[in-house]
């Protein structure tokens, strides 16, 4: 194996060695898909495997916690976020290398992280099955087969820009498969202890809701201390939602009759939602220390504090997202109070 790629991808030489063979034949397949390459398929396929970010999966997360209904949106918020961290934490403890590491002629397009599990393959299927478990119309199985089909493409434009190795992208529909077990089979007993609580130790409710979150996010950061984004994230997310549903719980959804008012006002919300989330987002970015921060003349974007800044920024953002989004809709007559807030 060329040195160069043991040099940026240190501490498993002998694994990567041994799976040479497994490499190779990846390498091959990739080869025999970017057959039918040209210009104007890679860049539908760059912008296809677009869908497929973490990034675009908050956006529309957002849009269902804002739009549609509160209580699925936390859900799939909660279960993004943890799904990611997986998917990162596990990237970063392998340290495998992408296709064009081994075989830059394969490279069509390249990504900062190291390779196995897929991302996309994971996250997409965690995202689009649980979304379309939630229809349950007469076209449930077509929404549902839609959903699986739609996570095949993802992994395939993966594969044809070279960024993954086929293992990669089974890797990561086996955890997405993984994760999403574990939810659909503990989410009705876990929701049910929260909201009950712990006989004569913890009542049920926020505080234990809070104990929980908490818990949770010492230990993403605990575990994979190089990203505390999503620790954060995720703490402010559970933490907004608790104080939305006591100071400021507002129904999501039009409210009523689809009508063009509604749905203008159901427009109206998202727009002030996203507006407020990048306004704070880059107002954060600039006074916390960090690269872009008003401090990186001054040494602070190699701050000791870079890590606690970042956990905060984070932390900040998904108690916006909750409850600072939820005061604001009320305020300004875009949503409707809930009529009960007993917990999600």
């Amino acid at each position: 194996m060329n040195e160069s790629i043991i040099s940026i991808l240190p501490g498993n030489e002998g694994d990567f060695l041994s799976l040479h063979g497994i490499y190779r034949g990846g390498i091959d397949l990739i080869k025999a898909v970017q057959v039918i390459e040209n210009p104007v398929l890679t860049a539908f396929m760059k912008i296809l495997t677009t869908l497929g970010t973490e990034y675009v999966y908050i956006l529309i997360t957002l849009f269902v916690f804002w739009c549609v209904s509160e209580k699925k949106g936390v859900r799939l918020g909660m279960l993004i976020l943890l799904s990611a961290w997986i998917n990162g934490f596990l990237k970063f403890l392998l340290k495998h290398p992408r296709p064009y590491h081994l075989d830059p002629s394969v490279g069509l397009a390249f990504e900062s992280s190291y390779g196995i599990p897929s991302g996309h393959a994971q996250l997409s299927l965690v995202f689009w099955v649980l979304i379309a478990s939630w229809y349950g119309g007469k076209r449930k199985t077509a929404v549902k087969t839609a959903a699986i089909l739609f996570t095949l493409l993802i992994g395939f434009t993966r594969l044809y820009l070279g960024v993954h190795f086929p293992t990669d992208l089974l890797a990561g529909w086996f955890l997405g498969a993984l994760i999403l077990a574990l939810y659909f089979f503990l989410e009705t007993p876990v929701t049910a202890l929260l909201n009950r609580g712990i006989p004569g130790i913890v009542p049920g409710g926020p505080r234990l809701r809070m104990i929980c979150a908490a818990l949770i996010a010492l230990g993403m950061n605990a575990l994979f201390p190089q990203d505390t984004s999503l620790g954060g994230l995720f703490l402010g997310f559970c933490a907004g939602y608790n104080l939305m549903l006591k100071h400021s719980p507002f129904s999501a959804g039009p409210g009523g009759e689809q009508t063009a008012g509604n749905l203008i006002r159901l427009g109206l919300r998202y727009l002030a939602g996203l507006a407020g989330t990048v306004c704070i987002y880059l107002g954060l970015r600039l006074l916390l220390p960090g690269e872009s921060s008003l401090w990186a003349p001054l040494g602070g974007g190699l701050s000791p504090y870079y890590s606690l800044s970042r956990f905060l920024q984070y932390g900040l953002l998904g108690i916006w997202t909750t409850w600072g989004t939820g005061g604001v809709f009320l305020r300004l007559n875009l949503a409707e109070r809930r009529a009960e807030c007993s917990g999600g």
